[in-house]
Formats: structure tokens, C-alpha cells, sequence
């Protein structure tokens, strides 16, 4: 119990400080007070300066808010592409099947960061290349998880019946088998926020995610990484930020799997 209510509230204050950023943080990201550099924390800034003498907890409150706008699409449209590839080619069969099954194992033996850096040397940089990157290495999992369910639900009695009713494939797909495996998949994209978090703070350490003057956590523990000796809290503070988030998703994702089983729901109510 007392893990789960960790777990709530770093992902609280992470939602609470993103979305209420504007009401309760005066200062902009952006503002520069080049007299004010490299400061430690004060009661004029909490969490110091960075090299520009720009508010680290404002960049900090900002950073997770872009942070969770990026998770949030990535993971909408890489679960809205997968599932609905890894039904329909788990319901159809034959080439579709094949055909799917071949490119998830190709996109699978590639790394997804490499494969991410490819997409925005080609597309660009910003926020939308940056989502469109991340979404086309994440959708791989849901559908290979979602053409498993639907190679299992297309046998059951209730959609054999809508078949026989005259029911197309689209009344299958969102009436009988994505409710029954909405699930699993919900399970999927919790446990996969992490690495999606981890991907978008680590294509912006590399310069490639979000571009200044915006923030992000990537980019805020590149900037540290210069004033380790000088400024330690430049890097610390994103860096604790990024790890206590990314432990808390983790966490998430192993309670939501472990309520869909019996058995390690018991397990995880005792501990």
C-alpha cells in the first residue's frame, strides 16, 4: 500500500504541475537574468537558475507539461494504429496476417531510438515530428498484442453469431473484440509510457525532440551535463525528475497487470 501511494503521488504532482503550471508558477521558462546565472536555490527561485538565469522550477513545471503532452498523443495514436492493425489482421488472416506479422518483426529487430532519429533527420524537428516518431515505434507492440486476442476471439460463439447475423468487419472489430481487449491493451500502454517518456527525454538530450526556447527534461539534463561541477542542481533536479516519473509508470503498469490476474492481485494486496 504504501508503494501505491508513492506511485499516486509522483503522478499527481507530475499531472498537477503540468496542467496548473500557469496559476501558481509567476515567472516564464523563457525569461533570461543573465546576473542571476548558475544559482542555487533561493526563496526568489526554489530550484535555482540555469546558465541564462532562467527559473528551473519553471522549466521544470513546463518540461513535464510538454512531457505529458507528447506521452499522451504518442500513446493515443500508436494504441489507435496498433489495435486496429493487430485486429483486423488477426480477424482477416491469410496474407494480411503474414504481411503484418513480417513488418512488426522488422520493426521489432530494428531499435526503436535509431529508428525515431531516422524518422525526424527526415521529417524534422518540433513537437508534432517528435510525436509522429515516437508513435511510429510504438505502435508495434499493441498490435502484435492485439492480433493475439483476435486470434483467439474470432473463435468464441458471440462473434461466429454477429457473423451469421450478416455483421461486417467493422461492427466485429469495435462491437466484440476490441471491448474484450481493451484491457490488456490498457495495461500495454501504461507500461509502455515509461519507455515512450524515456524516449522523448532522450531524442531531446540529443537535440533532436523539443527545441528551445521550449523546455523539456531532456533538454534541461543536456544543459546540466556542462555545470556538473558548477551548478550540480541543473542536472540533478530534471534527471530526479525523469527517474521518479518513469519509476512511478513502471510501477503503474505492473499493478494494472497485476489486477487482470487472480493470483498476483493476492500477491500484490499482501505485500
Amino acid at each position: 500500500m504504501p508503494r501505491r501511494m508513492l506511485v499516486l503521488l509522483i503522478l499527481g504532482l507530475w499531472l498537477l504541475s503540468s496542467l496548473a503550471a500557469p496559476l501558481f508558477i509567476a515567472r516564464s521558462y523563457a525569461s533570461l537574468d543573465l546576473s542571476a546565472r548558475l544559482q542555487g536555490p533561493s526563496l526568489g527561485h526554489p530550484l535555482g537558475t540555469d546558465d541564462l538565469g532562467r527559473d528551473v522550477l519553471a522549466r521544470l513545471c513546463y518540461g513535464g507539461r510538454v512531457s505529458l503532452g507528447v506521452v499522451t498523443a504518442s500513446l493515443f495514436l500508436a494504441l489507435c494504429l496498433g489495435s486496429l492493425v493487430g485486429l483486423a489482421s488477426g480477424y482477416l488472416g491469410g496474407w494480411c496476417d503474414r504481411g503484418t506479422v513480417f513488418l512488426t518483426d522488422v520493426l521489432l529487430a530494428l531499435p526503436g531510438i535509431l529508428l525515431a532519429i531516422t524518422i525526424l533527420a527526415y521529417v524534422g524537428r518540433g513537437v508534432v515530428p517528435l510525436i509522429l516518431a515516437l508513435s511510429c515505434t510504438a505502435w508495434v507492440g499493441y498490435a502484435r498484442l492485439a492480433r493475439s486476442m483476435a486470434l483467439s476471439l474470432r473463435q468464441r460463439e458471440y462473434t461466429q453469431a454477429s457473423l451469421a447475423s450478416g455483421a461486417g468487419l467493422p461492427r466485429v472489430l469495435f462491437r466484440h473484440l476490441l471491448p474484450n481487449c481493451a484491457g490488456l491493451l490498457a495495461v500495454q500502454a501504461a507500461a509502455g509510457a515509461a519507455s515512450v517518456l524515456l524516449a522523448e527525454a532522450g531524442l531531446s538530450f540529443l537535440g533532436l525532440g523539443i527545441q528551445p526556447p521550449m523546455p523539456s527534461w531532456g533538454e534541461m539534463l543536456s544543459t546540466g551535463c556542462d555545470y556538473l561541477l558548477e551548478a550540480p542542481h541543473l542536472a540533478l533536479i530534471p534527471g530526479a525528475a525523469i527517474f521518479l516519473v518513469v519509476w512511478a509508470l513502471n510501477t503503474l503498469g505492473e499493478e494494472m497487470a497485476a489486477s487482470f490476474d487472480p493470483k498476483g492481485k493476492a500477491i500484490a494486496l499482501a505485500l
